[in-house]
């Protein structure tokens, strides 16, 4: 799983770890955010990623790092992620996107899906994401969130690490 996760070519300058409590107040674009993942200035380590894996802790990485990003990901929420599996792996296949993962998240029903880019601004990230989107819910209703997202900061912008090969 840890070979799989340096696929997704993640900066692993730094890192964030989940806490029980609020640990930031974020203003953003006139709205309030409150950050639960604290950043560490420190390299992400094999130990964390055993840690996480292992579900001790909850790590998660940046998106954006200097306003490009690597990776456009969905993150699906819903109740069926088997139809969304199937749904998306169509759709990939319609917009001729062949590379790309799919994982599952903190439980079975939560999927992570990402495709992997080289150093992709976030405008056209943006135009990208709001494709696949757009297509996306015509055959679903919304229940994904697509990253990274202009109208969240730089501390919103994370994703937890995958847990396993979604099958």
């Amino acid at each position: 799983m840890i070979d799989l996760i340096n696929n997704l070519l993640i900066d692993k300058s730094f890192y964030y770890i989940k806490r029980d409590y609020v640990v930031k107040k974020i203003e953003f674009k006139n709205r309030t955010f409150y950050a639960k993942f604290e950043k560490i200035d420190k390299p992400l380590e094999i130990q964390n990623i055993n840690d996480h894996l292992r579900k001790k802790i909850t790590i998660a990485s940046p998106l954006i790092k200097d306003g490009f990003t690597n990776n456009l990901v969905f993150i699906y929420k819903g109740d069926d992620g088997e139809k969304f599996y199937h749904t998306i792996k169509q759709l990939f296949l319609a917009l001729k996107i062949e590379k790309y993962y799919i994982f599952e998240g903190k439980s079975e029903k939560h999927l992570q899906v990402f495709i992997p880019v080289n150093k992709l601004d976030l405008a056209q990230a943006s135009i990208k994401l709001q494709e696949i989107s757009t297509a996306l819910a015509l055959k679903l209703p919304i229940e994904w969130q697509a990253l990274p997202n202009n109208n969240l900061p730089d501390d919103y912008n994370i994703f937890t690490l995958p847990y396993k090969i979604f099958e």
